[in-house]
């Protein structure tokens, strides 16, 4: 493993509670004698306020300080010292432990629960939010399926913000780096009586040039183009000694281009032909006549692409005279080389016109507890535009004629999230001094969304744009297709309009017994609830589409084939014979040809008893052995919105996960801590979105289009260890070493892999073998459907299910290393603090296929910053560098797809002039059998800059 020499050089560091202060606090709160003493972190991990050191949870807790000192400005850095934890910026996912959200499907909880002041969200981007708002940051490792029930199945993140002052104070905050990027910040809080206290802050945040560089002439650059406003204001009052309130509302607005969560969710695909970087132009074996090799593989090959053009295989070959492109580059990928360029005639651009969050947390002191009522909530609209990543339509073969009809492959998206949430959550703390301590809470949850997308096909196409009354779609089976009156076109082919009401409530509690003066003993217990209803309306039509009519010539019409009505790709569910509705639908899909829409209602409920024990030991003020169990649960959802259709599986088992730790937290003196865990989860019913193809007909004849579902992965586990230690050896020296190991596997399932349904890429585990496909019969019943793509070839000709056992789960890198220094120098004039960080993870796979096609590999990244303090502690200056040396990361694993769907282009004769395949000649039939694309996401390019802070008072 790469990583093992740097870890060996660094074996004498020991690292983990980061703390960013060169004078730290003792564990009594009293000024150190040395500046080598570690400072004492309070945490609300549990309802109360406890020291780090003293709280049985894995947690990586980051104050304002620390992230100043070690440069943590995102949640993307967090993730670097943080183990466990993976954070996609493109997407806004989180994955902790292995355990994470892979789709952006609203309906989907996320399995990592966000709680800013108490308060649930569903996004997570506000944890990277500037040290200026937030003052502390606290990633609680492992299911909080007890004190937390939001389906906290794999973790919870903590989001303090910095509250109102008893003393007036007021900082303002400028910085500018490259890529044309600026920030201004500024904050006021103070007294308005001797019982009111307010703080009102707020941030401006452009970049005007982005990272990627729009090879399109014209077109703007992308990557972080941001352009971001940020208001709050916040009150709290002491009304008496019993009786307290806090307050706070925000105001949001994004006019981004591409930039922000979302800007980046097309990935970076750089190959040009092969889709294995090994092999520059096959995976397997050519077992064309004449190659001595022999048969048991072909070659995949991958045909020119850029963004929203055809497949370019075609374009290339010079048949393609009727299709329009837009690329100057022609069949050249320009970004082949580089991440950092990109062709796309319709950037991406990320807008959210409005966001509004309030919370509020009323606490009354009463004899022996508290109680405390925290209530609040977000509404938000965002908008995502941008290019459907590599197009959609591509013109076959057999229309590559003179004259013949024009194709205009520009296709866009819109993509929008109506969203709005309110909590609400009664909490009773104990306070008195005693062997017992107690915690129990109600809790509240009500969301209702909106989450359509659409694609807009370019004007020139007119055959989207079908006029009332007497709107032409076609229909009848190939290649006697009769013209049909059907619903008006509203220029697009794809439209779906989810809207979803969630309604969540748990009840739960926790007691902690000291038995022994050493020995505590928890245990909790909590009942969560959640119902989810609602309606989806989907309108599809097929023009200029490789897999209209599954290959059937012609495939080029004179208008769109409506594929919306019952008994085509959109599932029916009438209940009649093998049209049964499915579970979670609440009744038949119903057509309406006044719009062209088929519509059904979805209604499901899923609850859970969840909780925790553990056992705590403290032979002493330093050192907390614990071991626990937990129960987690994740509610089940629908897989409806975001590219889908009326989906045949559209509903989900929730999550349950039995997780086990061990763990020590270790002062091993005043200037050197510990804490280790070591954990295993047995995890039920893992909710992966994965493709299928949806089967319906056309005027009799077969039809099989390419959708999303949701299926529950039986069986999985990830067991672990995590070393966080921090190290000041001498004063003013501060050394951290974080590392991570999480092995993660799947157990049991079964699915169909669509990057290769033929089962024939390296590592493939099929369930049945060519010779039990070809045998056919009740041993393969539901499986080894024909596979276009391998026809005709001895390891192919069907498409084959696979046992998933021994696949790793997504985004879950098996290694990390993080480590970090800083020294701090005292001048006259003030102090200097530079901090070096160095940080590696190991590569990671994107879907639940380990396989070439979907590994991002392994990288590392250098960092370094320098922070000067006047001696007042008004003036402060950070000049900063990130990726030193400019090298390409991946904030995620890399995601697949096999061009063209499920269709191989089919040629009568000879392979034409330019395209490179690997044939099979049966019949005087080449079958050109197509390639893999292969997408990574990357993190940002080298960056640097310098900002500068006043304290006015």
């Amino acid at each position: 493993m790469q990583f093992k020499p740097y870890l060996m050089a660094t074996s004498a560091v020991l690292a983990a509670s980061l703390s960013g202060t060169a004078l730290a606090q003792t564990r009594t709160g009293t000024t150190a004698a040395a500046a080598t003493t570690i400072e004492e972190l309070v945490v609300t991990a549990e309802k109360r306020e406890q020291n780090l050191q003293d709280v049985p949870v894995a947690i990586s807790a980051f104050t304002d300080k620390t992230r100043d000192v070690v440069g943590i400005q995102s949640i993307q850095d967090m993730t670097n010292f943080t183990p466990g934890l993976q954070y996609s910026t493109s997407t806004d996912r989180i994955t902790l432990r292995g355990l994470g959200r892979l789709t952006n499907v609203l309906s989907a909880d996320a399995s990592v629960a966000n709680y800013s002041d108490g308060v649930y969200e569903t996004f997570a981007v506000r944890a990277g939010a500037s040290t200026l708002f937030l003052d502390r940051v606290e990633v609680l490792r492992g299911p909080q399926g007890t004190l937390y029930g939001r389906n906290a199945i794999a973790g919870a993140i903590n989001e303090v913000s910095k509250r109102p002052t008893k003393e007036w104070y007021a900082e303002a905050r400028a910085s500018y780096g490259n890529y044309d990027h600026s920030n201004l910040e500024f904050a006021v809080s103070g007294p308005l009586n001797d019982k009111v206290q307010f703080r009102l802050a707020g941030q401006w945040e452009n970049q005007s040039e982005g990272y990627i560089k729009n090879t399109t002439p014209g077109r703007p650059s992308e990557g972080n183009v941001i352009n971001t406003f940020y208001i709050e204001g916040q009150i709290s009052v002491q009304f008496n000694d019993k009786l307290e309130m806090w307050s706070k509302i925000n105001y949001n607005t994004w006019q981004n281009g591409a930039g922000g969560p979302g800007a980046q969710s097309g990935g970076w695909s750089p190959n040009i032909y092969s889709a294995d970087p090994t092999h520059p132009n096959q995976v397997l074996p050519d077992i064309s006549p004449g190659n001595p090799v022999g048969g048991n593989g072909f070659n995949i090959i991958e045909f020119p692409q850029f963004a929203t053009a055809i497949n370019e295989g075609f374009g290339c070959s010079g048949l393609a005279t009727n299709v329009v492109l837009l690329s100057p580059s022609g069949c050249v990928n320009t970004a082949h080389n580089s991440p950092w360029l990109k062709p796309d005639p319709i950037p991406y651009r990320v807008r959210l016109p409005n966001a509004y969050t309030v919370a509020s947390e009323w606490t009354y002191h009463a004899p022996g507890f508290d109680v405390k009522y925290i209530t609040g909530g977000v509404h938000y609209y965002y908008v995502l535009t941008g290019s459907v990543p590599n197009g959609t339509r591509q013109a076959p073969v057999d229309s590559f004629t003179s004259g013949a009809t024009q194709f205009f492959p520009l296709e866009s998206f819109n993509y929008q999230e109506h969203n709005g949430f309110w909590s609400h959550e009664l909490n009773l703390v104990s306070t008195s001094e005693g062997p017992l301590q107690w915690i129990a809470g109600f809790y509240y949850f009500k969301q209702h969304y909106t989450q359509p997308v659409l694609t807009e096909e370019d004007t020139r196409q007119t055959q989207f744009d079908i006029s009332p009354p007497f709107g032409v779609c076609l229909s009848g089976a190939a290649p006697n297709l009769e013209s049909v009156t059907c619903a008006p076109g509203i220029g697009r082919r794809f439209d779906n309009r989810p809207d979803v009401h969630d309604t969540s409530y748990a009840t739960y509690g926790q007691l902690s017994y000291k038995v022994l003066p050493t020995l505590t003993l928890t245990g909790g217990l909590r009942y969560s609830h959640d119902r989810k209803d609602g309606t989806e309306s989907v309108r599809l039509l097929c023009f200029g589409l490789p897999a209209c009519l599954s290959g059937i010539p012609p495939e080029i019409f004179s208008a769109p084939l409506d594929l919306t009505g019952v008994n085509t790709v959109v599932a029916a569910g009438t209940g009649v014979g093998v049209d049964q509705i499915p579970f979670g639908v609440s009744g038949p899909t119903n057509f309406d040809p006044a719009t062209g829409f088929a519509s059904r209602h979805y209604d499901a409920s899923w609850q859970a008893i969840t909780g925790t024990a553990k056992a705590e030991w403290q032979p002493d003020p330093d050192t907390n052995l614990y071991a626990s169990y937990s129960r987690g649960y994740r509610s089940g959802g629908f897989n409806i919105g975001i590219f889908t259709v009326l989906s045949f599986l559209p509903f989900s088992n929730k999550e349950t996960v039995d997780a086990y730790e061990i763990g020590l937290k270790k002062n091993w003196s005043d200037n050197l801590q510990t804490n280790m865990a070591a954990y295993y989860y047995s995890y039920d019913n893992l909710q992966i979105p994965i493709s299928v193809v949806q089967s319906g007909s056309v005027g009799g004849q077969p039809f099989a289009q390419s959708t999303t579902s949701f299926y529950n992965v039986p069986k999985s586990r990830s067991a672990g260890f995590e070393l966080e230690t921090l190290w000041q050896p001498i004063e003013n020296l501060q050394l951290i070493l974080n590392y991570s190991y999480n092995n993660t596997r799947i157990e049991h399932g079964m699915a169909e892999d669509l990057t290769d349904p033929g089962a024939v890429q390296p590592g493939s585990k099929p369930l049945h073998t060519i010779a039990q496909c070809t045998a056919g019969g009740a041993a393969v019943a539901g499986d080894c459907v024909a596979d276009p793509n391998t026809l005709g070839l001895p390891n192919g000709g069907f498409q084959r299910v696979q046992d998933l056992s021994g696949n790793d789960l997504p985004n879950a890198p098996r290694n990390k290393v993080a480590v970090a220094a800083n020294y701090t120098w005292r001048l006259n004039s003030g102090s200097i603090t530079g901090n070096v960080s160095w940080s590696w993870r190991d590569k990671a796979y994107g879907e639940i296929f380990t396989r070439w096609y979907n590994e991002a590999p392994s990288w590392d990244q250098w960092d370094a910053r320098a922070l000067w303090k006047d001696t007042n502690d008004k003036y402060e200056v950070i000049a900063y560098i990130k990726n030193i040396f400019n090298k390409t990361g991946y904030d995620q694993g890399a995601t697949s797809e096999l061009l063209n769907g499920a269709t191989s282009a089919v040629f009568a004769g000879k392979l034409p002039a330019g395209l490179t395949c690997s044939p099979v000649i049966a019949g005087g039939v080449i079958n050109c059998v197509q390639g893999i694309r292969k997408t990574f996401y990357t993190t940002p390019p080298r960056t640097y800059g310098i900002e500068f802070r006043y304290k006015f008072f």
